[in-house]
């Protein structure tokens, strides 16, 4: 019997224009408003035959009809859009009612008719009041819920709402209104909570999860808990990661109360997510320290850091920022960027290498350039593997014609971005990165110039240009098998905010010579990560996704390092950013063995390359023979 009304409720509300909704309306108040009448005389002279005294007071009651009518039109009340109406709708019965009840005891007086008695009047406002609001929102239960039998909408996507707090109870108010997903039930760890319910949704424990997603067939649970962060985000993670749905997860708190996103925008949950720590927070003082009113530059600008560096600059004020990059395309892609969001913002793109000392300098100086952030580099270990010259003469030659450049022409701090590859590397671009910070480091030991140099160490970046993550998440879309090198094969990770503050924060802390890490947490194993992306985009491994073991890359190692020595880490004055005491080489020691590493590179011999690199870094544990080489077959 339901589903044949629930068809006719469904023809009829999809052939009905917008005005015949709205006459239909008014059809319905009228025969409440007179059906409030018949009630409220009733109750007054206890009977049920008020056909006699309506007729009595038949002058006034018509009016009464009539300027009901007349007022709830005129103040918008068939203006609604009935699908979207909420606990306002009390607000928009009861002013015309009252309004109206003013002007009909106005004409009363004026036109010497006689008045409705008052217990009427209050009776009748009450009961007219009650009666529109439930009749309106019964009529929206019944179309545009999908609990309903008459719902007449396509059916919505069935969904837990993980968290029962705030966020949770908005984002169900949000998605009701929306008709994208069907709420089921609530989830969430506190026991007061369980087995409360929220607009009408039960809250449940989370061991009734796999209950729940089977009995209603659950595909998504959606994550409403923005303030958990860290270890306790990574225990609900795990938990859910499990089950047999795609989780995703409701913007963070700042992002909202910023006005960024709306509480309602549902988002993947971010790789950040899986961290199981916490992002450092920035100490402000020192984010401005050596950019407010100063003249920046960012080498490698448009790169992953590079570009996160940009960003942040801007925010802190600069007189000028100088965005310095080789590759065109990249340069083009932060140019855009900035200038649509920072359209004050005042920044010079320039194209150039830093490898190039004459252009280098000449910007420098006509700048007046007081902070440099050096992050121009080749960082991906098997193309450098396979290309060692020209990684020497972009790291390593690169990183001296800046730090050199900057030192002649009396830049006041310079920072490089290192990598834990540096610590005792077993690649060639790890060993040119450890050249690198060499190089500063005897830079800072002269103290004939006014250059602060310091360098700044940290693992991998999520979602930077070519790294793990995006690959994933490509051969995830694409259905691909997932390819890892080796299963036990672990990195530390930081987000490219992250990463780009403490680079900032660290050149504040510098004062000549520092190398400086972050205290990163627990190293995560690749293979669990790529694990959990197939679990979190509702995909089962080895029935939707294959996971590939391909073997380690030349160069390559299971785990990486951010100290020679964990012993030797030095406190500083952020609780997170720690400084490692490096052995170093005075400039007399270095000049002789660098320039013949840059010669070496120069002249493409791949022998003498190695032999100096094991010099400077001694620790360097690199075997040619296992290092990849491109080779190309010659055309006839």
């Amino acid at each position: 019997m339901v589903k044949p009304l629930a068809k006719i409720c469904q023809k009829i509300h999809s052939s009905l224009s917008r005005s015949q909704k709205q006459w239909s309306f008014i059809t319905i108040d009228l025969t409440l408003i007179i059906i409030s009448l018949i009630i409220a005389f009733g109750i007054r002279f206890e009977t049920l035959s008020v056909g006699r005294l309506l007729l009595e007071y038949s002058p006034i009651t018509l009016i009464t009809v009539l300027v009901k009518l007349a007022v709830l039109q005129a103040l918008g009340m068939y203006r609604s859009i009935l699908r979207y109406v909420g606990v306002e709708l009390f607000y928009k019965v009861t002013y015309p009612i009252a309004v109206s009840y003013g002007i009909i005891v106005f004409l009363g007086f004026l036109f010497q008719i006689e008045q409705l008695p008052r217990s009427v009047i209050l009776n009748d406002a009450l009961l007219s009041i009650v009666l529109m609001v439930t009749v309106r929102l019964s009529i929206r239960w019944c179309l545009y819920n999908p609990q309903s039998p008459f719902f007449i909408g396509e059916l919505a996507s069935r969904v837990i709402i993980y968290g029962a707090g705030e966020a949770g109870t908005q984002l169900a108010q949000a998605l009701y209104h929306q008709q994208t997903y069907q709420v089921i039930a609530f989830v969430d760890d506190q026991l007061q909570l369980q087995g409360q319910q929220i607009n009408g949704i039960t809250v449940y424990p989370a061991q009734k999860l796999p209950k729940l997603i089977r009995h209603y067939g659950v595909k998504t649970i959606l994550l409403a808990m923005p303030s958990v962060q860290g270890e306790a985000k990574q225990t609900i993670l795990d938990r859910l990661k499990t089950l047999p749905v795609t989780v995703k997860t409701v913007p963070g708190i700042s992002e909202i109360i910023s006005g960024k996103v709306p509480l309602s925008q549902l988002r993947q949950i971010d790789i950040i997510d899986l961290l199981g720590r916490q992002e450092v927070s920035p100490l402000p003082e020192l984010l401005s320290v050596n950019i407010t009113g100063k003249t920046v530059l960012v080498t490698g600008a448009g790169g992953s850091i590079g570009a996160e560096l940009c960003r942040q600059i801007v925010q802190q004020k600069p007189r000028l920022l100088i965005l310095y990059e080789r590759n065109e395309y990249a340069l083009y892609n932060i140019d855009q960027d900035l200038k649509e969001t920072y359209p004050d913002l005042n920044f010079i793109p320039c194209l150039g290498s830093v490898t190039d000392e004459t252009h280098f300098k000449k910007m420098i100086s006509d700048y007046q350039v007081e902070t440099i952030y050096h992050a121009a580099a080749y960082k991906h270990v098997p193309l450098v593997e396979a290309n060692p010259a020209q990684g020497i003469i972009n790291n390593v030659q690169g990183t001296l014609t800046a730090a050199k450049s900057a030192r002649d022409c009396g830049v006041k701090n310079f920072v490089l971005i290192s990598t834990d590859k540096a610590v005792r590397p077993t690649n060639i671009m790890g060993a040119t990165k450890r050249v690198g910070e060499l190089i500063l480091q005897a830079f800072a030991e002269d103290h004939s110039h006014q250059t602060s140099f310091v360098m700044v160490r940290f693992g991998n970046v999520l979602d930077s240009n070519g790294s793990v993550v995006p690959r994933f998440r490509q051969q995830i879309a694409e259905r691909k098998p997932i390819t890892v090198t080796h299963r036990d094969i672990t990195r530390y990770f930081m987000s490219i905010p992250e990463a780009a503050r403490l680079v900032i924060q660290a050149g504040a802390l510098g004062t000549g010579g520092e190398v400086f890490l972050l205290d990163m947490g627990k190293p995560i194993k690749i293979y669990d990560l790529a694990l959990q992306m197939i679990d979190l985009s509702g995909l089962e491994v080895g029935k939707d996704i294959e996971v590939k073991i391909t073997g380690l890359r030349p160069g390559e190692k299971l785990y990486e390092e951010l100290l020679i020595d964990p012993n030797t880490a030095l406190k500083t004055s952020h609780p997170k950013i720690y400084r490692a005491r490096e052995s170093s080489m005075s400039w007399h020691q270095l000049e002789t063995p660098l320039n013949a590493l840059i010669e070496a590179a120069e002249q493409e011999d791949e022998q003498k390359i190695l032999s100096v690199l094991r010099w400077l870094v001694p620790e360097f544990q690199g075997q040619e023979e296992k290092r990849l080489r491109y080779t190309a077959t010659p055309r006839n």
